[in-house]
């Protein structure tokens, strides 16, 4: 089972006893996936392991958020879950999780967000921020969901919020909810973590999370229109080359889609994206990051923490890759870092959240300006923070 899904004994009861009674109705709903208070695993690394320094150099002190970053870094919350977006009349989201952030026509941006909650509770939502950065409006685009983990933007500007459950589906937002969200059910039904395009050859990839789950890409005929494609999963041979076989039966009526004709596992499926032709994903339950190569159709293992000398992640998460093709990786546990990848091989830590024990970093995301970071901590004071990061990031306009 994953991390997330154990309850943590008497440590939890204790934690969900400090809830109001709406709160703790909400968590009963969900199940064990939102107990409070949960303990994650972490890898046996020294002082020595975890030192290794970024291009941006090394961590400071925790500032008043509880973020520790580079020199010429800096933090806000623009978030806190079960409470109102400043200004907005919102009250955002618990559990926040998958994020992706989308440029709008008048200089501004959206950050939209899932809600790792069941039904009538999951779902997604958004903060529009005008282009000075000022927080304008804040609602919800998706509603009645379950278990909206992560998820991925289309080239035409719409969110899929992906729900991570048996026979889950990809529902289409608009992230100003100015659209009804839809189902799109030709991406398969399973549990689907998060989703990554390439535009150029009219593919998204996806990841699935369970122990035995697929690596899967969906080829749509018509670009902006998810309702028809074809659905399929790889197979990775000994060289790394990879074969791709149609999944017969994409609704998974009687049989999931990984079992339906023969593929090779990926253990945990998580974070994925997509940049200059090739896709990086992750995979929790050995965690390590691959990246499959589209022009070649190889498949290689960018980071395994096992084969590591500095197991800098543990956890490995969510992904996104910044406009200077720098691999950022967030931990579901390990201690809550967001972690950079570069091409000359450096492992080393962007941020740390301090003091949010049990929780994960979620829903990594760049402005479209690429000078601000949007990162949660999923469980930080019980229910969610989501934060802004601004600084000198590499390739920023």
């Amino acid at each position: 089972m994953r991390r997330r899904e154990f309850l943590r004994g008497a440590a939890a009861a204790a934690a969900a006893a400090a809830l109001s009674p709406w709160e703790r109705f909400a968590l009963a709903a969900e199940g064990p996936r939102a107990a409070p208070g949960r303990i994650a695993p972490r890898l046996a690394a020294t002082a020595a392991d975890r030192s290794p320094v970024s291009p941006y150099g090394p961590l400071l002190d925790a500032d008043a958020n509880g973020l520790r970053l580079p020199a010429g870094f800096s933090s806000r919350v623009v978030a806190r879950s079960n409470q109102e977006v400043p200004g907005t009349g919102y009250t955002w989201h618990w559990f926040p999780d998958g994020g992706a952030t989308f440029g709008l026509a008048d200089g501004g941006w959206a950050y939209v967000s899932n809600s790792e909650l069941f039904s009538p509770f999951g779902g997604a939502g958004s903060i529009r921020f005008a282009p000075d950065g000022r927080i304008v409006a804040a609602a919800r685009i998706l509603s009645f969901t379950d278990a909206n983990c992560a998820g991925g933007a289309t080239p035409w500007g719409t969110w899929l919020s992906c729900e991570e459950r048996a026979r889950g589906l990809v529902w289409e937002c608009h992230p100003l909810g100015h659209v009804a969200a839809r189902p799109r059910p030709a991406l398969g039904r399973f549990q689907h973590e998060a989703a990554a395009f390439d535009p150029a050859h009219a593919t998204v990839y996806l990841t699935e999370d369970e122990a035995d789950g697929g690596f899967y890409r969906f080829r749509y005929p018509v670009p902006g229109d998810l309702r028809v494609g074809t659905l399929e999963i790889a197979t990775v041979q000994p060289d790394g080359s990879v074969a791709w076989t149609a999944v017969p039966d994409p609704t998974a009526t009687r049989t999931p889609t990984r079992r339906q004709v023969a593929s090779t596992p990926f253990g945990g499926g998580e974070g994925i994206w997509f940049h200059d032709g090739q896709v990086f994903f992750a995979t929790e339950h050995d965690n390590r990051i691959w990246r499959y190569d589209v022009a070649t159709r190889r498949v290689d293992v960018l980071y395994d923490a096992a084969r590591s000398a500095r197991p800098v992640l543990a956890g490995i998460d969510d992904v996104v890759v910044s406009a200077a093709g720098e691999v950022l990786v967030s931990e579901d546990g390990g201690d809550l870092q967001l972690v950079l990848l570069t091409d000359t091989g450096t492992v080393a830590p962007l941020l740390q959240i301090e003091g949010h024990e049990g929780s994960e970093l979620t829903g990594p995301a760049f402005s479209p300006g690429g000078d601000r970071l949007y990162v949660s901590s999923q469980r930080g004071n019980r229910l969610g923070i989501t934060y802004e990061v601004r600084g000198p990031f590499a390739g920023a306009a």
